[in-house]
């Protein structure tokens, strides 16, 4: 799957985005905070994900192979 990092979330882990293999949002989450560490995984602890532009709030939804998963971070501004 293609993940693709947002605001923040791009900054922390430092690519704009990244191939990996996870088969829930839960597993992805885990995966990438091993991957890239401190600053990744407390923006992910605040973040939605997107899957194929669909919002998922369920750690336990399957993503399928091929799919694109978007990470934002909450946004400021107005």
């Amino acid at each position: 799957m293609t993940v693709r990092y947002f605001a923040g979330a791009q900054a922390a882990a430092g690519v704009a985005q990244e191939q990996v293999s996870a088969s829930t949002v839960d597993e992805l989450v885990s995966l990438l905070a091993d991957a890239h560490g401190g600053a990744l995984t407390r923006v992910l602890a605040a973040s939605s994900f997107l899957v194929d532009g669909v919002s998922v709030r369920e750690p336990a939804y399957r993503i399928t192979d091929g799919a694109t998963v978007d990470v934002l971070p909450p946004f400021a501004g107005g």
